[in-house]
């Protein structure tokens, strides 16, 4: 087609018909007629895609084509039928001005890479919002992948239309980054370390959104709410936002609570420091005093029939036996509270459920209750735990015990 136009042209110039001035208007003329092709082209394929193909895409069952389809990832691509038209029609310039095809070849150059960065980029969101829809993505988010993905379309385009502007070979550009390295390495430094970490969060399903996590480094104690490749984000229960770094969830200590609230149970484990002074020898006196306690004698030897399997055959034994015919009023408050723990309707009967005397201190000796209690909530729970240590309270004076503590206050007088 050029040869026929450089004939034609040098024909109309020999005889005196043009002047070069009517050749150089003529030549942006059938380029702007062809660049408003173009663009009618373009607004007939969009026209028809949107009336015809829309509709048949929102009627099939697949969910992809209509993700695809409500982010307009067909939509974009097709601004590449008129980058190409617009990187033909620069020929018709010919030679009269020199340097227009290439300017118009680099500008559809350009044009047709931001519409295929534009298309992959909307299909990257369209492809996690998919990926939300199954149940697995819980566990494992992809938000950070989904991201660096991101970022490597932006790297690589901004270097291709670089490469366009600066009329230089794109593996030339990348030949040249190599030096800047080191460089490259400080910009994207959070970035791939949370890369990094996000790989190892989601091998070792160690964290994920809607889990329970405490951070101390960072004062951190809620609920994570999004995973990114730079940064997560937690609410505290306080509802405050915490921002932090990604990797320091693989470099710093971090409690995840979510196996605690997957078992079914929150522990409970706490002591009270009883005076020693006050352990004795029960008298006559004193039993009476404590058999006519309620539900004494069920919480001693009575076992409820949903029994757990958690203690052995030797262990059952070993806590059913006779008491001494002068116990101490401590091992009859220890058994006492254990049958107590053993039937709370609020306690677990299948999990760890341990009343125990630990070593003695200048402080006393502690009693410790180690106990998992079948509300995980924050309300629950303490009021549970409130319960449980109210009892004891108010239950120790009536087994002749006292709870240690330093002298303050009134005691000084006296």
């Amino acid at each position: 087609m050029s040869v026929f136009y450089d004939y034609i042209k040098e024909f109309l110039l020999s005889n005196g018909l043009i002047n070069q001035m009517a050749i150089y208007g003529s030549t942006l003329i059938s380029f702007l007629a062809l660049m408003v092709f173009s663009l009618i082209v373009y607004f007939i394929f969009r026209l028809i895609f949107v009336k015809v193909f829309g509709k048949i895409i929102l009627r099939t069952k697949g969910i992809w084509d209509d993700t695809l389809y409500e982010h307009k990832v067909f939509h974009v691509l097709i601004h590449i039928i008129p980058a190409v038209l617009i990187y033909i029609s620069s020929g018709f310039a010919g030679e009269d001005i020199m340097w227009f095809p290439t300017v118009m070849k680099g500008f559809a150059h350009i044009y047709l890479a931001v519409a295929v960065m534009s298309s992959f980029l909307r299909f990257l969101d369209a492809a996690q919002e998919i990926y939300n829809t199954y149940p697995y993505s819980k566990d494992r988010p992809i938000k950070g992948y989904i991201q660096l993905m991101k970022i490597l379309v932006y790297f690589f385009g901004s270097i291709f239309i670089i490469a366009v502007l600066v009329n230089k070979n794109p593996a030339t550009l990348f030949a040249g980054l190599g030096a800047m390295a080191a460089v490259l390495m400080l910009v994207f430094r959070d970035a791939i370390l949370g890369f990094v970490a996000s790989i190892q969060l989601a091998a070792n399903d160690m964290i994920k959104p809607g889990d329970w996590i405490t951070v101390t480094r960072f004062n951190v104690d809620g609920i994570v709410h999004d995973i990114s490749l730079t940064t997560v984000k937690v609410q505290n229960f306080d509802k405050t936002i915490t921002t932090i770094p990604t990797y320091a969830l693989v470099t710093e200590s971090v409690i995840n609570w979510s196996g605690m609230l997957e078992s079914g149970g929150r522990r409970i484990q706490r002591s009270v420091a009883i005076d020693i002074n006050s352990i004795c020898l029960c008298d006559q006196d004193m039993l009476a005093r404590i058999s006519n306690l309620p539900m004494f004698n069920e919480f001693i030897t009575g076992y409820s029939s949903g029994d757990d399997e958690f203690q052995d055959h030797e262990n059952r034994g070993a806590l059913k036996m006779d008491l001494f015919e002068n116990p101490s009023n401590l091992s009859l408050f220890k058994k006492y509270f254990e049958g107590y723990c053993r039937m709370h309707p609020g306690i677990h009967n299948h999990m760890t459920r341990i009343v125990r005397l630990l070593q003695s201190t200048d402080k006393g000796l502690p009693i410790e209750i180690i106990v998992f209690s079948k509300a995980q909530q924050g309300l629950q729970f303490e009021a549970l735990q409130s319960e449980l240590f109210d009892h004891i309270f108010t239950l120790l004076p009536q087994f002749g015990l006292r709870v240690f503590q330093n002298p303050s206050g009134s005691d000084v007088p006296n």
